[in-house]
Parts: structure tokens; sequence; C-alpha cells
């Protein structure tokens, strides 16, 4: 078995994205190249394992940056969004040998490392463990978008009067037309983080570059033809709809829901263009009271537990990052 890393031919690496049960965009050559576009703001890796069966699992992330050195030293951190992908038959050696690759290539640059799955990784536990990584309990919500009645059907009575009310006082959908708009629906976004979220967000040349790669789409809420909300969905062509960062003028246009209408933009897009899941991308903990979970909940998705997968490389400055999270979002 051989290691790679930053070196995977491009060919096999599409072909395993486009066979592997666990692929999602963010393990795709198009997204690293994406990260990769974005020096500012992380350092990305790729890493993969190849055997004589060819390519049998991409690792694909990246290390956050910040402007500032000290604080950059504090909150360096890798994330493998969506975790790792794998050939279906992927054996516990390989993906042991292939974590095992990634923490010692990222202990020296961050942190912690963690991987967000989308997937069920609990077939492969053992190895994620030999590998150094700790299982984290983490809540997720999947739309199925195959039938467009059905997913319908499966919207919270509150949900379906929202929506129907923001359209008969003329709330709409419309892809992003500009880098105006991005401006525009960033402006709402940075303003979500600073208020409520209270963690980094990306600066807006991030969102205008991902605009410009057309790798996801933009979908924006409307109103006499000014921008109120919006959503950044990245798409897995053929298979699934993500959402990435989302948000609406809640406060500034209430009765048009502009943060419903931007969720339900992203799962009708899925439902319109043939992709068969839309993926919220995380739900919190279990057991502990998040607001954000019951605003996905009423959407009508299923509930999973796909986890996280966590090794942390210093201790003492992961507690003191910890803590300073935790200050941060009083």
């Amino acid at each position: 078995m051989q290691i790679l890393c930053g070196h995977i031919d491009r060919a096999e690496w599409s072909r395993l994205v486009a066979e592997s049960t666990t692929a999602t965009w963010f393990q795709t050559p198009e997204a690293y190249d994406f990260y990769a576009s974005q020096p500012d703001v992380m350092s990305p890796f790729s890493l993969g394992i190849r055997s004589a069966q060819g390519l049998r699992g991409v690792c694909v992330g990246y290390v956050t940056r910040e402007r500032s050195a000290f604080r950059q030293f504090f909150t360096r951190r890798a994330i493998i969004i969506g975790g790792p992908c794998l050939a279906n038959d992927c054996t516990d050696e390989e993906l042991e040998k292939l974590m095992s690759a990634a923490r010692t290539y990222l202990q020296r640059r961050a942190i912690y490392t963690e991987t967000r799955n989308f997937h069920d990784y609990s077939r492969w536990r053992k190895a994620f463990e030999q590998a150094g990584f700790a299982y984290r309990p983490h809540l997720n919500y999947q739309v199925d978008c195959t039938d467009v009645e059905a997913m319908e059907n499966g919207l919270s009575e509150n949900r379906k009067r929202q929506i129907k009310r923001a359209r008969q006082l003329g709330a709409y959908i419309e892809a992003a037309q500009s880098e105006q708009d991005i401006q525009a629906w960033y402006a709402i976004l940075a303003d979500l983080y600073k208020t409520k979220v209270k963690t980094p967000l990306f600066p807006l040349s991030f969102f205008v570059a991902l605009y410009h790669r057309r790798s996801a789409e933009f979908l924006m809420v409307k109103h006499e033809g000014k921008i109120i909300g919006g959503i950044l969905c990245p798409v897995l062509a053929g298979r699934c709809v993500y959402e990435w960062f989302v948000c609406g003028d809640d406060a500034g246009y209430k009765a048009l829901c502009p943060s419903v209408m931007a969720t339900y933009a992203g799962i009708r897009y899925a439902c319109a263009n043939g992709l068969s899941r839309f993926d919220f991308m995380g739900a919190g903990t279990p057991g502990e009271a998040y607001g954000v979970r019951d605003f996905k909940a009423r959407f009508g998705g299923q509930e999973v537990e796909h986890g996280r997968w966590l090794c942390v490389h210093k201790p003492a400055l992961y507690k003191i990052g910890e803590t300073g999270v935790r200050i941060l979002r009083r």
C-alpha cells in the first residue's frame, strides 16, 4: 500500500468519488482546488491510499488560517468536511493507514483534526480508533428529495404556512446573478455570525471566488428585487445538495420568513435537478438543547447520528480553545 500526499491521480480520484457511497462534494478534486485557491484563509491538504486495486480512499480538508499570528497559534484546526471518501470495500487496514498518515501530517500543523461525517462510518470504527481518532456523537438531518410530493408532505404544518404566506407576500427565489448579489447576501450572513453564531466567518472574497468557480449554487431569497436571505449549496453531481451557509434578514422581514425560504430553496433545487438528498451538514450534540436543530427538524428530514472523529494533537491548546469558544458564545 502507498500513501499519497498531494499527488493523487485526478482520473482515479474522480472515479472513486463517482463510485463511493461515502463521497461528498467536499472530498472531490474540485473542492480541493477551491481550497487551494484560498491561501489567505486556509491551508488545504489531500491524502490518499493506493493499493494494487487502485485508489482506495482520499482524505481532503484544510487547516484554518488567521491573519493574526497570535490568533492562528491558538485556533488552528484541521477540518475534514464530510469525512474521508472510501472505496466501498475499503479494509480496516487501508483506512487505518490513511488516517494515521493524516494524523502524522497534521499534528504539527493543527491543534486538532476533526472529521464532520455525512455518512455512516460505524463499520470502520476500529480503524479510526487505531489511527488515534475518538468518536464524538453529533446529529444531522438529511432530506430525501427523490419525490417532490413526499418532500412537501414531510414539511411541518408551520413550515407549509410560512412558505405559502411568504410567496403570497411576494418573496421569491432566484440564483445569484452577480458579485453584487453575493455582497448583499454576505452582509446578512456576516451580521448573523457577529450577533448570533459568534464564530469566525470566511471573508467576502472566499464566497465571491466560489461563485465564479460555479462549484456551488448561490440561491437568493428576494422581495421587490432586494436580497433578504439566501443559501450557499455545494452540489455533488447527481447525488446531493449541501447547506453550507444560510441566512435571512428575519428581523427586518419577519412575515416573509427569509431563513425558512432560503433552506426551502436548497431542498427544492435538489428535487428539481434530480439530486436525491439535501444534507443540513449538522444539527448539534445529542441531549443538548439547540435551537438550530429545532429549526432544521421542521423540514421533514431524517435525523441521523453519523458523528465526528476527533484527534487532539495539542491537548493544552485544545482546552484553551474550548474555553474561548464558550466565552465568545455567551
